[in-house]
């Protein structure tokens, strides 16, 4: 019986429906966000989402039956159980918040599609490089709040008056977003020379240490591909060796019988 619904559990099939049951609760959680999809099919829309919950946790029990212990030794496994018994909270007032996590039911779609695993896998792997560029840009943020501080605070005490308020400016420079005529061209008419300052930061935030972070991405998630075919290959070659030495030991034996 186990290992049946151990077969139907890892088959294609039960998880493309998986998928779109998952698909089809996030299209009906974003409905009742809608006052007049409520009013018109509020009670259709429960059941609906009853039904999807409850086809949640039924293949979460299933899977604890066939693994038993393994199930929580999978993090994915682990990440599906803390989404599902979100969405089991009671509906009081006090856990009303959580309640509406309930669209993180959603996420379960990178536990079901192996290509957003391999995204996820590939970005965690990249953390501990991403510390160290965060913390790189924590320094250059901080020098650069520090002079800017210095340098124009007196003058645009809105935007470099405080190290605090230099940071946030300078966040915003990085990310390009009206940086020009919002920011350095209102400073420059007081501080012609301000450019000095403003080109150099936006060279080394946005165009290097950002494009470093993307970089590290990428390769892990290269590398995590890399692996992932590299044990797919290793598979398939143990299974034609297995098969060769299968035919191998019949070849012996029709051979011994024709000597007898």
């Amino acid at each position: 019986m186990r290992h049946k619904i151990q077969t139907l559990l890892e088959s294609g099939a039960f998880g493309s429906f998986i998928m779109g049951v998952i698909i089809f609760n996030a299209i009906l959680l974003g409905l009742e966000t809608s006052d007049r999809a409520v009013r018109a099919f509020g009670p259709l829309m429960l059941f609906l989402d009853s039904l999807c919950l409850t086809i949640f946790v039924v293949e979460l029990v299933l899977k604890m039956y066939v693994y038993r212990l393994r199930f929580f030794r999978d993090g994915w496994n682990i990440f599906d159980f803390v989404i599902v018994g979100i969405s089991l909270l009671p509906a009081t007032d006090g856990l009303s918040a959580l309640r509406a996590l309930r669209i993180l039911r959603v996420l379960r779609l990178v536990s079901t599609a192996p290509r957003l695993r391999r995204v996820v896998e590939g970005f965690i792997t990249a953390l501990p490089g991403m510390a160290s560029v965060f913390t790189l840009m924590a320094l250059i943020f901080y020098i650069g709040a520090v002079i800017a501080t210095k340098l124009f605070g007196s003058a645009f005490e809105e935007w470099f008056g405080t190290l605090g308020r230099s940071g946030y400016s300078l966040f915003q420079i990085m990310t390009l977003e009206s940086w020009s005529m919002g920011i350095v061209r209102p400073v420059m008419e007081t501080y012609p020379l301000a450019w000095l300052f403003f080109i150099p930061f936006i060279m080394v935030t946005t165009f290097a240490v950002v494009n470093l972070l993307v970089g590290l991405i990428v390769n892990s998630m290269q590398d995590a591909h890399a692996e992932e075919s590299n044990a797919e290959t290793g598979a398939y070659r143990d299974d034609v060796a297995a098969r060769l030495a299968a035919i191998e030991q019949r070849l012996d034996a029709l051979i011994a019988r024709q000597k007898d």
